[in-house]
């Protein structure tokens, strides 16, 4: 739970007629993370493996373009296990059912397709259909062109001196201010001119059927009738289609999930190293699941040979997968420190540090009881899954539960519910909770804000510390910004600060200046040659002498602007705490504004529930950027490195971890 899972470097050697055996094992275990083992083989020319995964891909395509058709969801149902069927077979099977499938479905979408081209039709017909003239009878005329259009008020005088000099005849069917109806006739000859005459005025031209016989109110009949008759059709092939599914429905996810196997089969063995009677298999194992993994496939192949290799903490063991293993309470967290980075294999998981820091922080900043108990009612309903399509939100809603109740213990500190700071310290229960206003004790606010972000630093510095004597790496431990000399360098910053400003500080100044020069020059202006002196690396520096002391005075600057920050960064925690008792303030100043001051009445209650609502909103938002940003930019910068290779296991459908 405090560092990723101690993992195995397993090998097997598999003979060839357990190999399909070895491989459900592996995959239904859920457990092993597979390495590309192809080098270790021989190259006997294609990979049949290979061939296989691509033929079962497109029988999966297949399989899902039929659920898609008979509107049924794509699941894996495991019905009598793994299932190594002929592909032949699997082929068949699945073309006999498109068959008697494909006639009703193309039925169904050329009628859909008829009805939208019915229903199109019928509202190119809406702009015209009060008009009593048979414009049809000019459709297919041997020598007349006519154009029927929509075209913007403004734009006809255009249009009649686009058409001055062609014979024609204009008519304005229906008069519109904005955009009338109007039917331009003139030669089939002169049909090159006109076109360009009426794109150039944005004449919106309407479609009108092929066969338009009649008025456009009987032709709009007509088509209604068509489109209830097209929609009847539809909702019998609707129905042919239910049946269609009822029969194959079965059948298809029994297809689906074999076809689904062999495929994630294929593509594993297709990664094996391939000898000529063996295959060779390389992965990691977590070494909690290593025994009972180790038993099931002895149980399954006989003459298996298993070489696995623990590997240890030390060096810097890039390549290793990274297991992260907490309690579900603990996943909302976790999912935070992933978005930042997954922890490296030597590296501490600083999830369960995340579980109680960020909840205090965010807190500190969003005091209020009311507030932090609405806040973790909304996370509760998105953890809790009950809406289905806020199920995503999970992660989000536990997050939200544990920081809404951390806002509500320190409301009970601030003596702050939905706004109301009288509330609590007049009840005799309550005063003993009771510890301060923010708004009336600004500075002692921020003072506190500034020594909670100096112990988070601090503690960010003592884990870069022990992670680098996890790693073996004694360079960083000593000699990094954020080892032990930049520790002492801002340890003794702070000292020097206190002896300056503390009267009867027990440690003399110049003690701390003298830290402050050591720790400067072994942290930051001696620090890249030291690590290269413990790690054996010449030259000690790089590059000429002159630019190397430019470069330092630099990053000296830097380092020493960068500790500053950082500190004076968690003295937004102490300005969010007072700009929330601000807010809860501004709350009831619109609500005596709203009731005319008299402080009762609807519009007051009204003013008051509204600004509630808005400040959580608004404000928790807010708040949870800073909370992050604090963690992100300052907190993990200190220790957390990331960049962990990420654990990604062998998983058949249905596979579990037991």
């Amino acid at each position: 739970m405090f560092f990723p899972e101690a993992m195995n470097e397993v090998q097997l050697i598999v003979p060839s007629k357990d190999l399909l055996a070895v491989t459900n094992v592996l995959g239904s275990r859920g457990v092993f993370h597979q390495i590309d083992s192809t080098y270790l083989g021989v190259n006997s020319g294609p990979n049949t493996w290979q061939e296989k995964a691509a033929r079962c891909s497109a029988l999966e395509r297949r399989i899902q373009g039929v659920l898609q058709i008979l509107s049924l969801k794509e699941e894996y149902f495991e019905s009598s296990g793994f299932d190594s069927e002929d592909l032949d077979m699997m082929r068949f099977a699945i073309e006999s059912i498109e068959a008697d499938v494909k006639a009703t479905s193309d039925q169904w979408a050329n009628e859909k397709k008829r009805l939208e081209q019915l229903e199109s039709q019928l509202r190119q017909l809406e702009p015209i259909a009060d008009i009593n003239v048979e414009v049809g009878s000019f459709q297919n005329s041997r020598y007349l062109y006519s154009i029927l259009g929509i075209i913007p008020a403004s734009n006809i005088s255009r249009l009649e001196t686009s058409l001055s000099r062609v014979p024609h005849v204009l008519f304005t069917l229906k008069e519109d201010v904005h955009k009338p109806v109007v039917w331009i006739l003139a030669r089939r000859s002169n049909s090159d001119m006109i076109d360009r005459a009426v794109k150039s005025a944005y004449l919106n031209p309407l479609a009108l059927p092929e066969k338009f016989e009649g008025t456009p109110a009987k032709v709009a009949e007509s088509i209604r009738v068509e489109i209830e008759s097209t929609k009847r059709k539809i909702s019998d092939l609707d129905d042919a289609l239910v049946k269609l599914a009822n029969i194959h429905k079965s059948e298809l996810y029994k297809l689906l999930w074999n076809v689904h196997v062999n495929r994630m089969m294929a593509e594993a063995i297709a990664r094996f190293g391939q000898l000529r009677h063996t295959y060779v298999v390389v992965g990691w194992v977590p070494t909690s699941d290593l025994p009972s993994l180790t038993q099931r496939l002895k149980n399954v192949s006989k003459e298996i040979l298993i070489e696995a290799m623990p590997m240890a903490r030390a060096g810097h063991p890039s390549n290793v997968p990274v297991a992260l293993h907490n309690p579900g309470l603990l996943r909302p967290f976790e999912m935070l420190v992933n978005t930042y980075a997954r922890p490296r294999y030597e590296e501490i998981d600083p999830t369960v540090l995340i579980a109680l820091t960020f909840p205090l922080l965010f807190g500190a900043m969003f005091g209020d009881v009311g507030h932090g108990l609405m806040l973790a009612a909304i996370g509760w309903l998105l953890s809790s899954k009950k809406i289905k399509a806020l199920r995503g939100m999970a992660s989000l809603g536990g997050l939200m539960t544990a920081c809404g109740l951390f806002g509500a213990i320190f409301g009970f500190l601030f003596g702050s519910v939905f706004a109301f700071e009288d509330v609590l310290p007049e009840n005799p229960f309550f005063k003993q909770f009771f510890w301060m206003k923010p708004l009336e004790n600004i500075i002692e606010t921020l003072g506190i804000a500034v020594g909670l972000g100096i112990a988070l630093l601090s503690i960010g510095l003592l884990l870069n510390l022990y992670n680098a004597i996890r790693a073996r790496d004694w360079a960083r431990f000593f000699f990094d910004p954020n080892g032990l000399a930049g520790l002492i360098l801002y340890w003794s910053l702070l000292g020097l600060i206190a002896s300056i400003f503390i009267h009867g500080f027990p440690i003399p100044w110049p003690v701390f200046v003298i830290l402050i020069v050591l720790g400067a020059l072994a942290s930051v202006a001696l620090s890249e040659p030291l690590k290269r002196l413990v790690e054996g690396y010449r030259p000690l520096i790089e590059g000429g002498v002159g630019i190397y002391i430019v470069q330092t005075f630099f990053e000296l600057l830097e380092k020493f602007i960068s500790m500053f920050s950082n500190t004076m960064s968690f003295v937004r925690v102490g300005a969010f705490a007072v700009a929330h008792a601000g807010f809860c303030l501004a709350v009831f100043v619109f609500a005596g504004l709203a009731s005319g001051g008299t402080n009762t009445g609807f519009g007051y209650w009204a003013m008051v529930v509204a600004g509630n609502i808005g400040v959580v909103l608004f404000e928790g938002f807010i708040v949870s950027i800073q909370t992050m940003r604090l963690h992100y930019y300052e907190f993990f910068s200190k220790f957390f490195t990331g960049g962990g290779l990420p654990y990604e296991p062998l998983a058949l459908p249905g596979a579990q971890k037991n």
